[in-house]
């Protein structure tokens, strides 16, 4: 499997280029690729990043375990992770980041002379986003003492840990699959034992969205092909903040709708750079610049917008 990119990546490594690659199933249309090595060409660095796109039949702990061990031969630096690998990867894995040993998620391997290591960039690129807009270092931090989380899956995981590390004093997730919720809050409470951590069914959510100061958004709902809102217009509110995690489209219906009675929004794109500025920096040793990486994915994803209108 994929000898075609290891014989490129090899090749690559003896030129000098450093070589990273995205692990995942329907990943063809990943923006990640171009994020990192359009970044990288403006750092000086020769950068080639690879998609390895799994076949949709699952992969077997063993097929993994190769793919791992080739990617190392090959010379690569390391690897993203995506769905559905980010916790089945963990058990090749020599050792874990503390956030990413906390979560049980990894999306970004190093490789370490003879070493892997397993990072968690998911959690902290949407920390990073909601401390400069909404946070720390906004100039006008909102309320967050009452948080609803839609989204208990991977990215929800991440993202919930990132809140709770922020001072939220009451957390509501809420799921389709309530013992996925139960679970994730769960082993939340044990991570922040101050904080009130409670877990429900999406026929709940409106009643502790009306109480809380903001939501956050973690679901498919609202992306391309998965098209819709997770919640009803109706219990969006000027004095409620809303978080997104979806970027593709960037002004998804949730956030059209918050915007619309008034609420502050944090769209997903935000995100999806950070967490890719936090890979990069991990990969490369150097500081990659955010804000130009914030105009590039913008322009990609305008790109996309005017394929897809020109397609219609």
């Amino acid at each position: 499997m994929f000898d075609s990119e290891f014989a490129t990546a090899t090749s690559r490594v003896n030129d000098g280029a450093v070589v990273c690659a995205l692990i995942g199933q329907g990943i063809s249309r990943s923006l990640t690729p171009p994020m990192h090595e359009r970044e990288a060409a403006a750092q000086g660095i020769d950068y080639t990043y690879l998609t390895l796109d799994v076949p949709a039949a699952a992969v077997s702990l063993t097929d993994l375990a190769e793919l791992i061990d080739r990617a190392r031969a090959a010379g690569l630096r390391g690897l993203n992770v995506t769905h559905p690998f980010k916790q089945r990867i963990i058990g090749h894995l020599d050792q874990l980041s503390p956030d990413a040993e906390r979560l049980g998620a990894v999306n970004t391997v190093v490789f370490d002379g003879e070493h892997t290591v397993g990072h968690n960039t998911d959690w902290s690129g949407f920390a990073r986003n909601f401390d400069l807009h909404f946070g720390a270092e906004s100039t006008d931090p909102v309320e967050r003492a009452r948080v609803v989380q839609l989204g208990a899956g991977g990215a929800g995981s991440a993202v919930a840990y990132a809140m709770l590390s922020r001072g939220v004093e009451s957390f509501h997730l809420v799921d389709a699959d309530l013992a996925r919720a139960t679970a994730l809050a769960g082993n939340l409470r044990t991570l922040f034992p101050a904080v009130e951590i409670t877990a429900g069914a999406t026929d709940d959510a409106p009643d502790h969205i009306i109480r809380a100061d903001g939501l956050v958004h973690a679901t498919p709902v609202g992306m391309a092909a998965h098209p819709g809102m997770a919640v009803r217009p109706s219990v969006l509110r000027s004095d409620l903040w809303v978080a997104e995690v979806v970027y593709r489209p960037v002004i998804t219906r949730l956030i059209a709708a918050a915007r619309a009675v008034g609420a502050r929004t944090l769209t997903g794109d935000g995100m999806a750079v950070h967490q890719a500025v936090d890979a990069l920096r991990l990969f490369t040793g150097l500081e990659p610049d955010a804000d130009r990486m914030t105009r590039h994915i913008g322009e990609l994803i305008a790109a996309e917008d005017d394929d897809l209108a020109r397609s219609a």
